[in-house]
């Protein structure tokens, strides 16, 4: 029983952290494993993108201004903590070894930052039209992996800014086995869904293969060169991670799905 409200009780403080929305009732948020549920708050996030994007499709919208919707949603849910990450930790890697940490703690965006935010929105933007009709199945993948990638990045990497005390993630971590055990349900029902709403042919098993395999492999890949290029992680890497994460995989997802 008590397993079980701890669990409630870091959804729920997941639900607060990585998201804008108003907090659950009668449920107290508890911050201390939050990030095994990170991947969760994807996915809702990533379904939310695909229900806008099918009513304003139902309304025979232009894909490109459904696709600028998509992540102006994205954004708004998350108050642009991911982003804020991504242009914090370019301006940290682009100002050099020596002045990084005093780059990334500057409230001011850096040119370097700037360019990379347009970087993410124009390849967002381009993978999201050519996927068009397979949008919503991609948004709640690559939100998916995208926070999966804190996980392993929590898990490997060392903390860069406050040694001492670490991130609010790592002083409660219990290893990556037990924080990885709420992705592994989700992986495990979307596998079911996907099996019984499909044929099981050559296809459908080579694309449930590729979704989970290249989720995997960007999530664990990416948090590893931001650690070759910091040294290091801190909570704006691993906003970084998670939007870099997220972009490949809707990159890679319209190359797959759409290839011509």
């Amino acid at each position: 029983m008590l397993i079980f409200k701890n669990w409630l009780g870091d959804l729920a403080g997941a639900w607060v952290f990585y998201t804008i929305l108003p907090q659950w009732p009668l449920l107290k948020p508890r911050f201390k494993r939050i990030a095994r549920f990170a991947p969760l708050i994807g996915l809702l996030i990533g379904f939310s993108q695909s229900f806008f994007w099918l009513v304003f499709n139902y309304f025979d919208w232009p894909h490109t201004s459904i696709a600028l919707i998509s992540i102006a949603i994205s954004i708004c849910i998350t108050g642009g903590l991911h982003i804020d990450g991504l242009m914090d930790t370019a301006d940290g890697i682009g100002a050099g070894p020596s002045k990084q940490i005093e780059a990334m703690k500057d409230s001011r965006v850096g040119a370097i930052g700037v360019q990379s935010l347009v970087i993410i929105l124009v390849l967002q933007i381009a993978a999201i039209i050519k996927l068009g009709f397979y949008a919503p199945f991609a948004f709640p993948i690559a939100a998916f992996w995208g926070r999966f990638s804190q996980i392993f990045a929590i898990e490997n990497y060392e903390y860069i800014l406050n040694k001492e005390f670490g991130s609010i993630h790592q002083k409660y971590w219990r290893g990556i086995s037990q924080e990885i055990r709420p992705s592994l349900i989700i992986i495990c029902i979307g596998i079911i869904f996907f099996l019984s709403t499909t044929n099981l042919n050559l296809s459908n098993t080579l694309l449930l293969v590729y979704c989970i395999f290249s989720g995997l492999t960007t999530s664990i890949l990416i948090p590893h060169f931001i650690n070759k290029l910091l040294g290091g992680h801190n909570g704006d890497s691993y906003g970084a991670g998670l939007v870099i994460t997220e972009t490949t995989n809707l990159l890679l997802l319209s190359i797959i799905l759409v290839p011509n």
